[in-house]
């Protein structure tokens, strides 16, 4: 009989409760643990053991992994993979589902995606241009005013998803765009300016062995905080996905030219550093009049985005990581999904995310479960703490509720009868999901589309 497989997860969010919960579906049952920066309730009480410390000390995660025996260990966050959490793993012999630091500039470095994708001749940005010295305000200025002012700047660095303005969200002058661009330059040595697209955004998360891409169902974020796509930018207040892996407003030949973009990518990725990566691929993809672009890249699930895609994985998500750190993924084909409909919605603190109440309980109406969920409801915990049997906001977002059905209006329906369970000061987006609201992206594409 084979020994029992231990794997360790790095992250105490929402994604990683997600990732955990689907391990923890494996037939191959491993022994679970997890290292972040608070105890997660929901992680817990699905672990062998939860520490908590510095996720971005790598001899923190060396220390703590090394003893451990380990099968392989997941990096869940954007921070630890970019601070190289999987190359100092390897350095004492444990594979990581997760790619290098190198590779994950793909996520931590919009110039480098761009210039990557220049380089190969991938089809697939908008006009752009790297700018690397603050003096260089002329040449900024020039872009801006080819643009008419339409453009999008992009800190090349990891800033907690507040590395990027659009115009006419969050400035209107030259003079805004250029403050965040020398900000940009001072941290990180440079930054993008980008022509603004226009079109309906979609999200494609790959898993990926750098031979071989399997694309998970397609979704649609919502990163305001309000209805009505008003308000600050957040991590993301939900999402949903079709019965069909798709969504209402794009179609199978979005999907192709979106993987046969991840596909490009990542051959890519290993011709210009030898090396392959390994993980996870998120391409944030535009469908506009010029058909469809990248917006960007992550190097790891999103955030409500796993939430909505590891539940309703069929596969062995144990087989899948294993298959992809070996760069076997080939053996598995295709990925198989429950084929229902997904919404996910993030309940949060009144407040997110300026100025979130923190410290404070709230309660659900029947009890406080650790992870209370039936065939269509499952509640994943994120910035949450439990104190003497109450749940904890901690001043993120703080649970993310999943619904399904055979149709998003049932998904929609199982999510709200969850969600509305909880009281305290709290809230929801309750348009995510709505006929009126995915009516709108589907009128908007029509339009799109029409200027093709």
């Amino acid at each position: 009989m084979s020994e029992q497989k231990k794997i360790l997860i790095i992250g105490n969010g929402g994604r990683e409760h997600a990732i955990i919960e689907a391990l923890s579906r494996s037939p191959q049952k491993p022994i679970l643990y997890n290292f972040g920066t608070a105890i997660n309730p929901g992680i817990q009480n699905l672990c062998e053991e939860v520490f908590v410390g510095d996720i971005m000390d790598n001899q923190a995660i060396q220390n703590i992994a090394k003893p451990l025996n380990l099968t392989f260990a997941i990096v869940g966050p954007d921070d630890p993979i970019g601070n190289g959490a999987a190359d100092k793993l390897k350095e004492i012999n444990i594979p990581t589902f997760a790619p290098s630091a190198a590779c994950a500039q793909l996520e931590s470095s919009k110039a480098f995606t761009r210039n990557l994708l220049a380089k190969h001749n991938i089809d697939a940005s908008p006009d752009f241009g790297v700018s690397t010295d603050i003096t260089q305000q002329d040449q900024r200025r020039l872009f801006y005013e080819e643009y008419d002012g339409q453009i999008v700047v992009k800190a090349d660095g990891l800033l907690g998803g507040k590395g990027v303005i659009v115009a006419g969200e969050h400035f209107t002058t030259f003079e805004e765009a250029e403050e965040f661009a020398q900000k940009s330059i001072d941290k990180f040595g440079k930054v993008v300016l980008e022509e603004k697209l226009i079109g309906e955004e979609f999200s494609l998360i790959s898993i990926v062995d750098g031979e071989t891409v399997l694309d998970t169902p397609a979704i649609q974020d919502h990163k305001r905080a309000f209805e009505n796509d008003e308000g600050p930018n957040t991590g993301g207040m939900g999402c949903y996905s079709d019965e069909n892996s798709s969504l209402p407003f794009i179609t199978q030949s979005d999907l192709d030219e979106a993987h046969k973009i991840t596909v490009q990518t990542m051959k890519a990725i290993t011709k210009e550093l030898d090396e392959r990566f390994v993980g996870i691929m998120y391409g944030g993809f535009i469908v506009t009049k010029r058909g469809v672009k990248l917006i960007e890249y992550n190097a790891r699930f999103g955030d409500p985005e796993a939430l909505n895609i590891l539940p309703i994985l069929k596969t062995d998500f144990v087989e899948v990581c294993e298959k992809a750190i070996s760069h076997s993924l080939s053996d598995i084909k295709k990925l198989e999904f429950e084929p229902v409909a997904t919404v996910v919605k993030y309940l949060c603190p009144e407040g997110y995310p300026t100025n979130s109440v923190k410290n404070v309980p709230f309660t659900k109406y029947k009890s406080t479960e650790k992870n209370p969920q039936t065939g269509n409801q499952q509640i994943f915990f994120a910035s949450v703490g439990l104190e003497d049997d109450k749940l904890i906001l901690k001043g993120s977002r703080a649970i993310g509720i999943l619904g399904t059905g055979k149709n998003i209006e049932q998904a929609l329906k199982n999510c709200e009868s969850l969600i509305t369970e909880f009281e305290g000061p709290v809230f929801f987006r309750k348009d995510i999901g709505t006929k009126n609201l995915i009516q709108k992206r589907i009128d908007h594409m029509t339009h799109i589309r029409s200027q093709q």
